[in-house]
């Protein structure tokens, strides 16, 4: 299993943190060309205008009133964001989230404007692995921004269903919200099947006792962790839109789609908690079999040094049962002239007696101690 990777941020030269300069009026502003997708002013659930700049927009939403900008911005530069707080007087605190990055989903109200990060998953099957990314969407009473810092959620298939669909879009910004928080929800369907899948591939490997399987685990785990950060506070934000419901004219259809969504959430959020308690079993089964098979290892060692004792102890015995006739045979065959045993007539039949009674002796002694 691969690690995780974040796609919140473009590759490219290493830029100075956006900590370092974080009040926008500090620093010379190039021209303002920012990354915008899609620019787009909505009347009655229809497209009526399509703006060539974020300025334009902005005129046109006080030339037209009752309509409601749309705006998806993918990964802008921080100058980009400043100029976008300006035209649309964002809140500094959310525009300093936008461009610090790195936050987790929430919700904050600043004024008449609700700022929003979501984090979008996509399972990436060559890969194996879940791919994060950031989300931010700026709501207010009469426009709807969007600023995407990864590929995934696919906002410009969103757009296209708000379209298809006058009735809903003309429901306003928060009915645009509901779509945008549907499709990361919905998002998030395939990753939990990518990871049931890798979950039980992961069994397997357990019971094979393949030894590769706890980095997988712990890699895994690292992913699953990650997505529960991203789910768990969705189902609280959810609900905190259908409280507000009457104070920002949600009617009871958007609630009823909000209720759905929220019930997809808990769903996502329960089956991510469960991977996490899966993965905890398994390795907890994991060290119990490794424990298991170092014991048998152990114990298959032990049996062979048993064993090998025991096949030294035999050949120890048989060797000094040897030694002892041989011990014998070795001083009556020395060479000397004054041996009296050597002109002796029961010296020969002597020696052999003796042999044969160390022998037996020593076949007494080492039998009874089980060492034949």
């Amino acid at each position: 299993m691969a690690r995780v990777r974040s796609l919140r941020r473009g590759g490219g030269a290493r830029e100075e943190p956006p900590e370092h300069s974080m009040d926008p009026r500090a620093a010379e502003e190039p021209p303002y060309q920012p990354t915008v997708i899609d620019n787009a002013i909505y009347r009655d659930g229809e497209r009526a205008d399509n703006p060539g700049s974020l300025a334009d927009a902005f005129e046109r939403l006080k030339d037209m009133p009752g309509s409601m900008a749309w705006i998806g911005l993918y990964r802008p530069k921080e100058w980009e964001l400043t100029k976008l707080g300006e035209e649309f007087k964002l809140h500094e605190l959310a525009l300093e989230d936008a461009i610090v990055g790195s936050q987790r989903p929430k919700a904050d109200r600043y004024g008449d404007t609700l700022f929003v990060v979501l984090r979008a998953a996509r399972y990436l099957d060559e890969a194996e692995e879940v791919a994060f990314g950031e989300l931010h969407v700026f709501v207010g009473p009469d426009f709807v921004i969007t600023v995407r810092h990864a590929e995934a959620p696919d906002l410009q298939g969103v757009r296209k269903r708000m379209e298809s669909d006058p009735e809903l879009l003309r429901q306003g910004p928060q009915a645009v919200l509901y779509a945008i928080v549907d499709a990361v929800v919905d998002g998030y369907a395939p990753v939990v099947a990518g990871l049931q899948k890798d979950i039980e591939e992961i069994e397997v490997q357990v019971f094979s006792g393949d030894p590769s399987v706890s980095r997988r685990v712990y890699e895994l785990s690292g992913e699953v962790i990650e997505f529960q950060r991203a789910t768990a506070p969705l189902v609280g934000m959810i609900h905190g839109f259908i409280a507000g419901a009457p104070k920002y004219g949600l009617n009871d259809e958007l609630q009823s789609y909000l209720r759905d969504v929220a019930d997809h959430a808990i769903t996502v959020s329960e089956r991510v908690s469960s991977f996490r308690q899966m993965l905890q079993n398994i390795l907890i089964v994991n060290s119990t079999l490794v424990t298991q098979a170092q014991n048998a290892e152990m114990a298959r060692m032990t049996e062979a040094s048993i064993q090998q004792g025991e096949e030294v102890k035999k050949i120890s015995a048989w060797a000094a049962i040897l030694f002892a006739p041989t011990l014998v045979g070795t001083i009556y065959g020395m060479n000397f002239d004054f041996m009296p045993e050597t002109h002796w007539v029961l010296g020969y039949p002597f020696a052999i007696l003796l042999m044969a009674a160390v022998c037996l002796v020593l076949y007494m002694v080492f039998k009874r101690r089980d060492w034949l």
